[in-house]
């Protein structure tokens, strides 16, 4: 008995999800993306008659097996339609500070695991990433390859939306009917001290190195609070996360 539930519960974690980035429906035959075929068929190495899951971003999964898998092409026969969501009751925006490294595609990875609605890069005075049109247009393909996987991952069917990279001063001038915060170690009011509006939060986080002066003057001058999450300067991915994973607790779904 023992080594038959270890079969099953083998098999149920053998079932991949994947984002499909169009219309999809019930009894019907979707070929996948060049990188879905080339992850169920090169990585995984999976065969023909596996269940998958897909999901497009308009909040359902479908479920189907693999009809055909090659190197080059893999086929799915879409079987049924579930409304499954898991979105947080709580919006989120965040505006982050692009550092260099791995640190912006761990923000992003972890901003979609925790629930995020928006992201919008955040070109600041001390970024650390100095690139040109194009290859900023390649680095969002990029990040956007990473919030579909997170997506795959965490189970949602709903994808946030990431921006372009914007101009700090441009962001932060915005209108907007969220809350604005952005984090500071000796500020006077928590995250428990927040009034949270319907239309939720729109979180600043800052690059390393933290932001100008003229920046900060930027933000009071917009109407961002300041928000301390506990006496300690935090790395920019710590304070990302942190902050995330505060707003939700206390105002969403953890």
């Amino acid at each position: 008995m023992i080594p038959f539930i270890k079969t099953l519960a083998s098999e149920a974690m053998r079932i991949s999800r994947i984002y499909y980035p169009f219309e999809l429906s019930t009894d019907s035959y979707v070929t996948l993306t060049d990188d879905a075929t080339n992850h169920i068929a090169n990585v995984l190495r999976a065969k023909a008659g596996q269940a998958v899951v897909l999901f497009n971003g308009d909040g359902n999964e479908y479920s189907g097996e693999l009809f055909e898998v090659a190197k080059r092409k893999v086929v799915v026969r879409i079987e049924s339609k579930i409304s499954i969501s898991i979105e947080s009751p709580l919006s989120i925006h965040l505006g982050q500070g692009i550092s260099r490294g791995d640190r912006m595609e761990w923000v992003i990875q972890k901003s979609v695991e925790l629930g995020v609605t928006e992201i919008t890069p955040l070109i600041t005075e001390r970024c650390g990433v100095k690139l040109s049109k194009e290859r900023w247009s390649k680095k969002h393909e990029q990040w956007q390859k990473l919030a579909i996987a997170a997506c795959e991952q965490c189970g949602r069917n709903v994808l946030p939306i990431l921006h372009t990279p914007s101009l700090f001063a441009d962001w932060v001038n915005l209108s907007t009917n969220q809350v604005r915060l952005t984090l500071h170690p000796r500020a006077e009011k928590a995250f428990r001290h927040i009034s949270m509006p319907p239309a939720g939060a729109r979180l600043l986080i800052g690059p390393e190195g933290g932001f100008s002066e003229q920046e900060i003057y930027q933000t009071e001058q917009s109407g961002f609070q300041t928000i301390q999450l506990g006496p300690r300067v935090l790395r920019t991915e710590t304070a990302a996360v942190s902050a995330i994973s505060a707003l939700q607790a206390i105002h969403g779904d953890l």
